[in-house]
């Protein structure tokens, strides 16, 4: 039985450059076609998927997110974007039924950190407030996603917590994943006990039902089941991807079988929640 959640990243292209990015995907070439991937999403629930969440690169720019969202959840899977924001507007204006959850990326609240990250332009805290309230507005649940690096490790991000109101928001220590983002990421690398001081500065939210998941490098190497652009499982365990066989020519048992997932570090980081 697969691990009932599972990230499928659709494509490589992104609008943002985000130097902590662990899924650049510089040694990935193409993206399935979109039958294909719809064989894939089919295989996943067949294999005993639950959850699918739709990655990167960023997943508003591929051209047929609308129809693999909508499949997915034709098919009895709980559907979650992962996403910047960029194209999310389009994909509620025609597809907001069809999505349970959105997953926003936001590691800053000050606007000139993330433009420092190479997340945004200069407008991405305020465009990510006003697309989790439309979230909401159209019955989608929202998560927050946030990378604790160098520049923001002393940040108090409460105040921004608070607006946002996440129903569950993850705290990502930086994770450094030769061939993806080496050369990038080396001066936002922080270390445990700096992680473990963000954690526990925003503690207190934790009683008002905000409080962040937080995960660790350790954490999150070999705990996740990873699609890559080409519909080859991908893990991350050894500290840069390792990709198996296609899906659609082995079959998900033996493809899973050639990256190494944990399902206890899946279930030891709060991997299966009330989705």
């Amino acid at each position: 039985m697969i691990i009932p959640a599972v990230n499928f990243h659709l494509l490589k292209p992104c609008n943002a450059r985000c130097r902590f990015c662990f899924a650049t995907f510089r040694d990935v070439d193409g993206e399935l076609a979109v039958d294909d991937a719809l064989r894939v999403i089919d295989a996943l629930r067949d294999a005993g998927a639950e959850k699918l969440n739709f990655a990167g690169g960023e997943p508003t720019l591929h051209r047929h997110l609308d129809r693999l969202v909508a499949h997915a959840k034709r098919s009895g899977l709980v559907t979650s974007v992962v996403t910047n924001g960029f194209k999310l507007d389009r994909l509620l204006d025609t597809h907001a039924g069809d999505l349970d959850w959105v997953g926003l990326s936001v590691d800053s609240a000050d606007e000139a950190v993330e433009v420092e990250l190479g997340r945004s332009r200069g407008d991405h805290v305020r465009r990510s407030l006003a697309l989790a309230d439309r979230c909401r507005e159209e019955g989608v649940r929202v998560k927050l996603n946030t990378v604790v690096t160098a520049l923001n490790c002393r940040e108090d991000m409460s105040a921004f917590v608070r607006r946002f109101q996440p129903e569950r928001w993850k705290v990502f220590q930086v994770l450094p994943m030769a061939g993806q983002n080496d050369g990038d990421v080396e001066t936002l690398l922080i270390d445990d006990d700096t992680f473990r001081a963000f954690v526990e500065r925003h503690a207190p939210l934790m009683a008002e039902g905000l409080g962040p998941v937080a995960e660790r490098n350790d954490d999150m190497q070999g705990s996740y089941v990873m699609v890559d652009p080409l519909g080859r499982f991908f893990g991350n365990a050894t500290g840069r991807h390792v990709y198996s066989a296609p899906i659609l020519e082995v079959g998900v048992e033996a493809a899973l079988a050639q990256v190494g997932v944990s399902t206890a570090k899946f279930e030891a980081r709060g991997g299966r929640y009330a989705w």
